[in-house]
Protein backbone atom coordinates (compact mmCIF):
# COMPACT_ATOMS: atom_id res chain seq x y z
CA UNK A 1 0.00 0.00 0.00
CA UNK A 2 1.35 3.49 -1.13
CA UNK A 3 2.14 5.51 1.89
CA UNK A 4 -0.41 8.29 1.09
CA UNK A 5 -2.91 5.56 1.60
CA UNK A 6 -2.13 4.42 4.78
CA UNK A 7 -4.92 5.29 7.38
CA UNK A 8 -3.99 7.58 10.65
CA UNK A 9 -1.96 5.67 13.62
CA UNK A 10 -4.56 4.25 15.56
CA UNK A 11 -3.65 3.28 19.16
CA UNK A 12 -0.84 0.33 19.09
CA UNK A 13 -2.83 -2.49 21.33
CA UNK A 14 -3.13 -5.33 18.71
CA UNK A 15 0.39 -6.70 18.83
CA UNK A 16 1.15 -4.81 22.04
CA UNK A 17 1.64 -8.22 24.31
CA UNK A 18 5.14 -8.65 22.21
CA UNK A 19 7.17 -5.53 22.62
CA UNK A 20 7.52 -3.60 25.77
CA UNK A 21 5.79 -0.37 26.74
CA UNK A 22 8.94 2.08 26.20
CA UNK A 23 8.96 0.89 22.70
CA UNK A 24 4.82 1.34 21.94
CA UNK A 25 5.17 4.54 23.35
CA UNK A 26 8.24 5.62 21.09
CA UNK A 27 6.14 4.85 18.17
CA UNK A 28 3.14 6.59 19.48
CA UNK A 29 5.55 9.81 20.07
CA UNK A 30 6.96 9.84 15.90
CA UNK A 31 6.59 12.73 14.30
CA UNK A 32 4.65 13.31 10.87
CA UNK A 33 8.12 13.61 8.98
CA UNK A 34 10.03 11.90 6.52
CA UNK A 35 12.78 9.86 7.74
CA UNK A 36 14.88 6.67 8.19
CA UNK A 37 13.71 3.90 10.93
CA UNK A 38 15.66 0.68 11.69
CA UNK A 39 14.70 -1.87 13.86
CA UNK A 40 16.89 -4.04 15.73
CA UNK A 41 16.32 -7.59 17.95
CA UNK A 42 17.23 -8.64 21.70
CA UNK A 43 20.98 -9.08 20.35
CA UNK A 44 21.36 -5.54 18.55
CA UNK A 45 21.45 -7.01 15.60
CA UNK A 46 19.76 -4.85 12.88
CA UNK A 47 16.63 -6.34 11.31
CA UNK A 48 15.36 -4.14 9.09
CA UNK A 49 15.45 -0.22 7.32
CA UNK A 50 13.14 1.80 5.89
CA UNK A 51 11.86 5.00 4.34
CA UNK A 52 8.63 6.86 5.07
CA UNK A 53 7.10 9.95 3.90
CA UNK A 54 5.52 10.47 7.58
CA UNK A 55 7.87 8.23 10.25
CA UNK A 56 4.41 8.16 12.43
CA UNK A 57 1.86 6.84 10.05
CA UNK A 58 4.63 4.05 8.62
CA UNK A 59 5.65 2.93 11.64
CA UNK A 60 2.81 2.26 13.37
CA UNK A 61 1.42 0.45 10.96
CA UNK A 62 3.66 -2.38 11.43
CA UNK A 63 2.34 -2.48 14.90
CA UNK A 64 -1.55 -2.13 14.30
CA UNK A 65 -1.97 -5.32 12.80
CA UNK A 66 -1.21 -9.08 12.86
CA UNK A 67 1.23 -10.55 10.55
CA UNK A 68 1.87 -13.99 11.83
CA UNK A 69 2.97 -16.04 9.16
CA UNK A 70 5.02 -14.30 7.14
CA UNK A 71 8.57 -12.34 6.30
CA UNK A 72 7.22 -8.98 7.85
CA UNK A 73 5.67 -10.76 10.58
CA UNK A 74 8.83 -12.61 11.90
CA UNK A 75 10.36 -9.45 11.47
CA UNK A 76 7.87 -7.83 13.84
CA UNK A 77 7.79 -10.28 16.31
CA UNK A 78 11.20 -9.67 16.77
CA UNK A 79 11.71 -6.17 17.14
CA UNK A 80 13.16 -4.84 21.09
CA UNK A 81 14.59 -1.44 19.99
CA UNK A 82 14.13 1.32 16.89
CA UNK A 83 15.92 4.09 15.62
CA UNK A 84 15.00 6.70 13.65
CA UNK A 85 16.03 10.12 11.15
CA UNK A 86 14.32 13.06 10.29
CA UNK A 87 15.28 14.11 7.26
CA UNK A 88 13.80 16.90 4.82
CA UNK A 89 12.37 14.62 2.37
CA UNK A 90 11.69 11.44 1.23
CA UNK A 91 14.53 11.78 -1.75
CA UNK A 92 17.49 12.14 1.48
CA UNK A 93 15.63 9.29 2.88
CA UNK A 94 15.78 7.22 0.05
CA UNK A 95 19.43 8.09 -0.21
CA UNK A 96 20.41 7.72 3.24
CA UNK A 97 17.83 3.61 3.37
CA UNK A 98 20.01 2.70 0.49
CA UNK A 99 23.38 3.89 2.34
CA UNK A 100 22.12 2.05 5.80
CA UNK A 101 20.90 -1.25 3.82
CA UNK A 102 24.18 -1.49 1.73
CA UNK A 103 26.44 -1.12 5.07
CA UNK A 104 24.39 -3.03 7.70
CA UNK A 105 22.82 -5.58 5.63
CA UNK A 106 19.53 -6.07 7.51
CA UNK A 107 18.46 -9.90 7.62
CA UNK A 108 14.58 -8.22 6.68
CA UNK A 109 15.63 -6.21 3.79
CA UNK A 110 15.51 -7.85 0.22
CA UNK A 111 19.02 -7.17 -1.04
CA UNK A 112 20.76 -6.81 -4.02
CA UNK A 113 24.60 -6.91 -4.41
CA UNK A 114 25.81 -3.70 -4.87
CA UNK A 115 26.97 -3.61 -8.80
CA UNK A 116 28.88 -0.62 -9.90
CA UNK A 117 30.40 -2.86 -12.56
CA UNK A 118 28.28 -1.87 -15.48
CA UNK A 119 30.50 -0.94 -18.43
CA UNK A 120 30.30 2.64 -20.66
CA UNK A 121 31.54 3.47 -24.31
CA UNK A 122 33.46 6.41 -24.10
CA UNK A 123 34.40 8.98 -27.05
CA UNK A 124 37.35 11.27 -25.71
CA UNK A 125 36.31 14.60 -26.56
CA UNK A 126 39.03 16.35 -29.05
CA UNK A 127 40.31 19.68 -27.52
CA UNK A 128 41.77 21.56 -30.74
CA UNK A 129 40.96 20.06 -34.12
CA UNK A 130 43.63 22.07 -35.87
CA UNK A 131 46.91 20.18 -34.75
CA UNK A 132 46.81 16.45 -35.75
CA UNK A 133 47.54 15.27 -31.79
CA UNK A 134 46.22 12.13 -30.04
CA UNK A 135 44.56 14.38 -27.97
CA UNK A 136 42.45 16.53 -30.21
CA UNK A 137 41.63 13.55 -32.39
CA UNK A 138 38.65 11.51 -30.66
CA UNK A 139 38.66 7.83 -29.64
CA UNK A 140 36.42 4.97 -28.93
CA UNK A 141 37.12 2.84 -25.98
CA UNK A 142 35.91 0.64 -23.59
CA UNK A 143 35.71 1.85 -19.77
CA UNK A 144 34.67 1.17 -16.46
CA UNK A 145 35.29 3.89 -13.63
CA UNK A 146 34.59 7.23 -12.41
CA UNK A 147 33.20 9.36 -15.51
CA UNK A 148 35.53 12.16 -16.23
CA UNK A 149 33.32 15.23 -17.76
CA UNK A 150 35.96 16.41 -20.38
CA UNK A 151 34.85 13.37 -22.54
CA UNK A 152 31.17 12.07 -23.35
CA UNK A 153 30.05 8.51 -22.06
CA UNK A 154 27.37 6.13 -23.71
CA UNK A 155 25.62 3.33 -21.66
CA UNK A 156 25.87 1.82 -18.89
CA UNK A 157 25.67 -1.34 -21.36
CA UNK A 158 24.72 -5.11 -19.77
CA UNK A 159 27.82 -6.93 -20.73
CA UNK A 160 31.19 -6.03 -22.38
CA UNK A 161 30.08 -7.63 -24.94
CA UNK A 162 27.42 -5.38 -25.78
CA UNK A 163 30.04 -2.48 -25.41
CA UNK A 164 32.59 -4.23 -27.68
CA UNK A 165 29.45 -4.38 -30.59
CA UNK A 166 28.19 -1.20 -30.23
CA UNK A 167 32.17 -0.11 -30.75
CA UNK A 168 32.59 -2.49 -33.93
CA UNK A 169 29.74 -0.40 -35.34
CA UNK A 170 31.01 2.85 -34.84
CA UNK A 171 34.34 1.06 -36.47
CA UNK A 172 32.52 0.05 -39.36
CA UNK A 173 30.61 2.90 -40.26
CA UNK A 174 32.56 5.79 -39.35
CA UNK A 175 36.18 4.56 -39.04
CA UNK A 176 36.86 6.06 -35.98
CA UNK A 177 40.13 5.44 -34.01
CA UNK A 178 40.40 2.58 -31.38
CA UNK A 179 44.34 2.63 -30.69
CA UNK A 180 46.30 4.16 -27.61
CA UNK A 181 48.04 7.83 -27.96
CA UNK A 182 51.10 6.34 -27.98
CA UNK A 183 50.41 4.12 -31.01
CA UNK A 184 48.91 6.93 -32.41
CA UNK A 185 52.01 9.60 -32.13
CA UNK A 186 54.13 6.62 -34.02
CA UNK A 187 52.79 5.99 -36.92
CA UNK A 188 54.18 6.64 -40.28
CA UNK A 189 51.72 4.27 -42.21
CA UNK A 190 48.06 2.90 -41.65
CA UNK A 191 47.37 0.01 -39.71
CA UNK A 192 45.62 -2.70 -40.65
CA UNK A 193 42.16 -1.35 -39.54
CA UNK A 194 42.76 1.28 -42.32
CA UNK A 195 43.26 -1.85 -44.50
CA UNK A 196 40.35 -3.59 -43.71
CA UNK A 197 38.05 -0.39 -43.32
CA UNK A 198 37.74 -0.24 -39.85
CA UNK A 199 39.44 3.32 -39.35
CA UNK A 200 40.11 5.70 -41.33
CA UNK A 201 43.77 6.52 -40.62
CA UNK A 202 43.74 10.35 -39.36
CA UNK A 203 46.77 9.85 -37.62
CA UNK A 204 48.54 9.88 -41.34
CA UNK A 205 46.41 12.41 -42.61
CA UNK A 206 44.46 10.19 -44.79
CA UNK A 207 41.18 12.34 -43.42
CA UNK A 208 41.15 15.63 -41.96
CA UNK A 209 40.50 16.72 -38.98
CA UNK A 210 37.36 18.52 -39.60
CA UNK A 211 35.99 15.34 -41.34
CA UNK A 212 36.95 12.81 -39.23
CA UNK A 213 35.66 15.32 -36.17
CA UNK A 214 31.74 15.27 -38.34
CA UNK A 215 32.14 11.38 -38.47
CA UNK A 216 32.56 11.75 -34.87
CA UNK A 217 29.84 14.19 -34.13
CA UNK A 218 27.84 11.10 -36.53
CA UNK A 219 28.57 8.54 -34.94
CA UNK A 220 27.54 9.93 -31.11
CA UNK A 221 23.87 11.13 -32.39
CA UNK A 222 23.92 7.70 -33.74
CA UNK A 223 24.48 6.30 -30.08
CA UNK A 224 21.67 8.77 -28.52
CA UNK A 225 19.20 7.65 -30.92
CA UNK A 226 19.13 10.50 -33.39
CA UNK A 227 19.51 7.97 -36.55
CA UNK A 228 17.35 10.17 -39.01
CA UNK A 229 19.28 13.16 -38.28
CA UNK A 230 22.65 11.01 -39.25
CA UNK A 231 21.63 9.90 -42.27
CA UNK A 232 20.51 13.32 -43.17
CA UNK A 233 23.81 14.86 -42.50
CA UNK A 234 25.50 12.84 -44.44
CA UNK A 235 23.28 12.84 -47.57
CA UNK A 236 23.76 16.45 -47.08
CA UNK A 237 27.83 16.30 -46.85
CA UNK A 238 27.89 13.62 -49.50
CA UNK A 239 26.10 16.37 -52.09
CA UNK A 240 27.98 19.00 -50.80
CA UNK A 241 31.20 17.00 -52.30
CA UNK A 242 29.17 15.97 -55.06
CA UNK A 243 28.14 19.93 -55.96
CA UNK A 244 32.30 20.74 -55.53
CA UNK A 245 32.83 17.65 -58.11
CA UNK A 246 35.06 15.80 -55.11
CA UNK A 247 33.29 12.44 -55.94
CA UNK A 248 36.11 10.17 -53.83
CA UNK A 249 34.87 12.05 -50.91
CA UNK A 250 31.02 11.90 -52.09
CA UNK A 251 31.80 8.23 -52.90
CA UNK A 252 33.13 7.78 -49.26
CA UNK A 253 29.92 9.03 -47.44
CA UNK A 254 27.49 7.03 -50.18
CA UNK A 255 29.52 3.64 -48.91
CA UNK A 256 28.81 5.12 -45.31
CA UNK A 257 25.24 5.50 -45.88
CA UNK A 258 24.86 2.05 -47.02
CA UNK A 259 26.81 0.46 -44.48
CA UNK A 260 24.86 2.70 -41.62
CA UNK A 261 21.62 1.39 -43.39
CA UNK A 262 22.28 -2.29 -43.17
CA UNK A 263 23.39 -1.86 -39.78
CA UNK A 264 20.07 -0.44 -38.50
CA UNK A 265 18.25 -2.66 -40.64
CA UNK A 266 19.87 -6.05 -39.08
CA UNK A 267 19.77 -4.75 -35.87
CA UNK A 268 15.94 -3.48 -36.12
CA UNK A 269 16.97 -0.27 -34.35
CA UNK A 270 13.89 1.19 -33.16
CA UNK A 271 13.64 4.78 -34.83
CA UNK A 272 10.25 5.65 -34.03
CA UNK A 273 10.24 7.14 -30.42
CA UNK A 274 12.00 5.25 -28.06
CA UNK A 275 16.00 6.11 -26.90
CA UNK A 276 16.94 5.26 -23.59
CA UNK A 277 14.64 2.85 -21.41
CA UNK A 278 15.43 0.29 -19.15
CA UNK A 279 12.75 -2.64 -18.81
CA UNK A 280 12.01 -4.69 -15.79
CA UNK A 281 10.22 -7.73 -15.33
CA UNK A 282 9.90 -9.90 -11.70
CA UNK A 283 9.62 -13.23 -11.00
CA UNK A 284 9.05 -15.15 -7.48
CA UNK A 285 9.02 -18.51 -6.76
CA UNK A 286 10.11 -20.96 -3.86
CA UNK A 287 11.40 -18.01 -1.83
CA UNK A 288 13.56 -16.52 -4.81
CA UNK A 289 13.37 -13.80 -6.92
CA UNK A 290 14.86 -12.59 -10.12
CA UNK A 291 14.70 -9.14 -11.71
CA UNK A 292 15.26 -9.04 -15.14
CA UNK A 293 17.00 -5.72 -16.47
CA UNK A 294 16.69 -5.03 -19.93
CA UNK A 295 18.60 -1.59 -21.46
CA UNK A 296 17.42 0.16 -24.61
CA UNK A 297 20.18 2.79 -25.30
CA UNK A 298 19.97 5.28 -28.60
CA UNK A 299 17.19 3.10 -29.71
CA UNK A 300 19.35 -0.21 -29.90
CA UNK A 301 18.48 -3.07 -27.88
CA UNK A 302 21.78 -3.52 -26.15
CA UNK A 303 20.54 -6.80 -23.94
CA UNK A 304 20.09 -7.99 -20.15
CA UNK A 305 21.37 -8.92 -17.02
CA UNK A 306 19.78 -10.60 -14.20
CA UNK A 307 19.35 -10.11 -10.70
CA UNK A 308 19.29 -12.33 -7.93
CA UNK A 309 18.17 -11.03 -4.14
CA UNK A 310 17.99 -12.52 -1.37
CA UNK A 311 15.91 -12.36 1.82
CA UNK A 312 12.80 -12.54 -0.54
CA UNK A 313 11.00 -15.64 1.10
CA UNK A 314 7.27 -14.72 0.45
CA UNK A 315 7.70 -11.27 -0.65
CA UNK A 316 5.44 -10.22 -3.30
CA UNK A 317 6.66 -9.32 -7.09
CA UNK A 318 5.95 -5.82 -6.66
CA UNK A 319 7.95 -5.58 -3.30
CA UNK A 320 10.78 -7.05 -4.81
CA UNK A 321 11.05 -4.41 -7.93
CA UNK A 322 10.37 -1.54 -5.80
CA UNK A 323 13.49 -2.66 -4.04
CA UNK A 324 15.77 -2.99 -7.07
CA UNK A 325 14.45 0.70 -8.07
CA UNK A 326 15.13 2.29 -4.91
CA UNK A 327 18.97 0.23 -4.49
CA UNK A 328 19.64 -0.33 -7.79
CA UNK A 329 18.90 3.80 -9.38
CA UNK A 330 21.20 5.40 -6.20
CA UNK A 331 24.34 4.58 -7.91
CA UNK A 332 23.04 3.76 -12.03
CA UNK A 333 21.96 6.63 -14.01
CA UNK A 334 18.35 6.10 -14.17
CA UNK A 335 16.74 6.62 -18.11
CA UNK A 336 13.78 8.78 -19.09
CA UNK A 337 11.26 5.63 -19.30
CA UNK A 338 10.95 2.66 -17.00
CA UNK A 339 9.02 -0.12 -18.47
CA UNK A 340 7.85 -2.63 -15.44
CA UNK A 341 6.09 -6.16 -14.87
CA UNK A 342 3.96 -4.51 -12.30
CA UNK A 343 2.90 -1.28 -10.97
CA UNK A 344 5.29 0.97 -9.33
CA UNK A 345 4.15 3.32 -6.20
CA UNK A 346 4.08 7.21 -7.73
CA UNK A 347 5.60 7.90 -4.86
CA UNK A 348 9.29 5.95 -5.29
CA UNK A 349 8.92 7.33 -9.05
CA UNK A 350 8.48 10.44 -7.59
CA UNK A 351 10.95 10.31 -5.01
CA UNK A 352 13.53 8.90 -8.30
CA UNK A 353 13.04 11.95 -9.64
CA UNK A 354 13.83 14.31 -7.12
CA UNK A 355 16.86 12.35 -6.33
CA UNK A 356 18.00 12.87 -10.11
CA UNK A 357 16.68 15.24 -11.42
CA UNK A 358 15.55 13.37 -14.40
CA UNK A 359 12.01 13.25 -15.49
CA UNK A 360 10.80 9.75 -15.35
CA UNK A 361 7.97 7.80 -17.13
CA UNK A 362 6.97 4.69 -15.77
CA UNK A 363 4.85 2.33 -17.51
CA UNK A 364 3.76 -1.02 -16.51
CA UNK A 365 0.95 -1.89 -19.44
CA UNK A 366 2.98 -0.97 -22.51
CA UNK A 367 1.86 -1.33 -25.91
CA UNK A 368 3.75 -1.77 -29.38
CA UNK A 369 7.20 -2.22 -29.11
CA UNK A 370 7.43 -1.59 -25.60
CA UNK A 371 5.36 -4.78 -24.88
CA UNK A 372 7.56 -6.84 -27.36
CA UNK A 373 10.44 -5.29 -24.90
CA UNK A 374 8.30 -6.52 -21.98
CA UNK A 375 7.28 -9.94 -22.86
CA UNK A 376 11.06 -10.80 -23.93
CA UNK A 377 12.58 -9.40 -20.44
CA UNK A 378 9.92 -11.26 -18.48
CA UNK A 379 10.57 -14.55 -20.14
CA UNK A 380 14.05 -13.79 -20.07
CA UNK A 381 13.55 -13.89 -15.78
CA UNK A 382 11.36 -16.98 -15.86
CA UNK A 383 14.21 -19.09 -17.98
CA UNK A 384 17.05 -17.44 -15.36
CA UNK A 385 15.10 -17.91 -11.51
CA UNK A 386 14.32 -21.85 -13.13
CA UNK A 387 17.73 -21.81 -13.56
CA UNK A 388 18.76 -20.91 -10.62
CA UNK A 389 16.23 -23.10 -8.20
CA UNK A 390 17.91 -26.36 -10.67
CA UNK A 391 20.84 -25.48 -9.54
CA UNK A 392 20.19 -24.80 -6.11
CA UNK A 393 18.18 -28.09 -5.73
CA UNK A 394 20.65 -30.09 -7.22
CA UNK A 395 22.99 -28.85 -4.82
Amino acid sequence: MSEENLPEPAPVEEVANRHSAELLAQVAALPGLPGVYRYFDENEQVLYVGKAISLKKRVASYFQKEKSGTRIGHMVSKIVRMETTVVRSEAEALLLENNLIKTLKPRYNILFRDDKSYPYLKITRATDTSKNKASNVSRVVYYRGAVDKRHEYFGPYPSVWAVREAIQLLQKVFRLRTCEDTVYHNRTRPCLLYQIKRCSAPCVGHISLEAYQSDVDSAMRLLRGQTQEVMQSIEARMMAHADKLEFEQAAELRNQMSALSKVLHQQAVDTVGDQDVDILAVKVQGGRACVNLAMVRGGRHLGDRPYFPVHVDDAEPTEVLEAFLSQHYIEIPVPPTLVTSHAVDKQLIQTLIEQTGIKINALHNPREQRKVWLEMAQQNADIQLARLLAEEGSQ
